[in-house]
């Protein structure tokens, strides 16, 4: 790797002198300038700046450390941590991102992260969930995005899942469905539970009995070929003769997915027959059902970018923040 060394002596300057280049030019005379900067430009010299945050150097630009687990295995989840690249980039941050894809033994990724001695640390994951915040993280800048914890009282940005299911069965009441299939995400997701008590909450407050209502929770978060198998079993279940609801309640839109392909297979038209409501509203997906899928939007962006800025702008509030989960109306329901 090129040093500061090297450009000083292919330049045939000081040391003292390629720091003022790259820090200070406007110390420099316009020769000695433009003899460094050849100098670097010749050698691909790339400043460390991890090395000036060490040596107390201020004009090194501020950094985003992100600590990533299993964030990038999604293309909806990628959003979160596009938004925070683009939020830094904005205000004249940098941001670097470490990979984690199991949280049972961080210490390499978080010592790579500390490396770079960043100025604040936002800890994302994959689908909301409450982790147990690493020992080497306690007492740190941190900020959690999309994920909650009982480590200590950090700064947390989450989906309103509450918010997002009730306004989606406000919707689906107010359609005038009688008869909901709920097929919710597994019972040992936060998600799973809060958006079964949103949309039973509102049931009940328009005046609806929960016996109305057939409920059921998927298997573990992530189990795919599960998720299919028992999505297709309890259609089969309830469509023997004819279907026993008007109306299906996904937990995400994968599970809808699947309810679309089995319910065409058998002839029931979408939504006359049978109504279809999703929930993540994931990248790229929404539009390619047939007809367009209804769901809610999970804010992955909008997660992001509030947790980019809340660094950037030194904010010290430690309290969790629910981002908005707007419903996005299409033709299934």
């Amino acid at each position: 790797m090129v040093s500061l060394k090297d450009v000083a002596k292919l330049a045939s300057v000081s040391l003292m002198t390629v720091s003022r280049a790259i820090n200070n030019p406007e110390k420099l005379n316009k020769e000695t300038y433009k003899r460094v900067k050849k100098a670097i430009e010749q050698l691909n010299y790339v400043p460390d700046l991890s090395a000036r945050k060490i040596r107390g150097d201020h004009t090194a630009p501020h950094a985003i450390g992100v600590l990533a687990l299993e964030t990038a295995m999604t293309p909806f989840s990628v959003e979160l941590l596009q938004a925070i690249e683009k939020t830094a980039q904005q205000h004249g941050w940098n941001t670097f991102i470490v990979n984690l894809f199991d949280d049972k033994q961080p210490d390499h990724a978080i010592n790579t992260l500390l490396s770079y001695r960043p100025d604040g640390i936002i800890y994302t994951t994959m689908g909301l969930r409450k982790v147990e915040l690493p020992e080497k993280l306690l007492g740190k800048d941190v900020v959690l995005a999309n994920c909650i914890s009982d480590s200590e009282q950090l700064a947390c940005y989450i989906p309103d899942d509450y918010n997002g299911q009730y306004l989606a069965m406000q919707q689906v009441i107010k359609k005038g469905y009688q008869k909901p299939l709920c097929i919710y995400l597994s019972e040992n997701t936060l998600a799973g539970n809060i958006r079964r008590k949103a949309a039973e909450q509102a049931w009940l407050d328009a005046g609806r009995n929960l016996d109305d209502m057939l409920s059921y929770h998927t298997v573990l978060q992530h189990d795919l070929a599960q998720e299919y198998m028992m999505t297709v079993e309890i259609l089969k279940q309830h469509c023997k003769n004819k279907p026993e609801f008007d109306v299906l309640i996904c937990g995400n839109d994968r599970i809808a997915f699947v309810a679309y392909q089995f319910l065409l297979s058998q002839g029931f038209n979408i939504p006359n027959d049978i109504a279809v409501l999703g929930y993540d509203n994931m990248v790229g997906t929404g539009e390619l059902f047939y007809p367009p899928l209804t769901t809610v939007q999970l804010p992955h962006y909008e997660i992001g970018e509030q947790a980019a800025l809340h660094i950037i702008g030194g904010n010290t509030q430690k309290k969790t923040t629910l981002v908005a989960s707007p419903f996005s109306q299409r033709e299934s329901l």
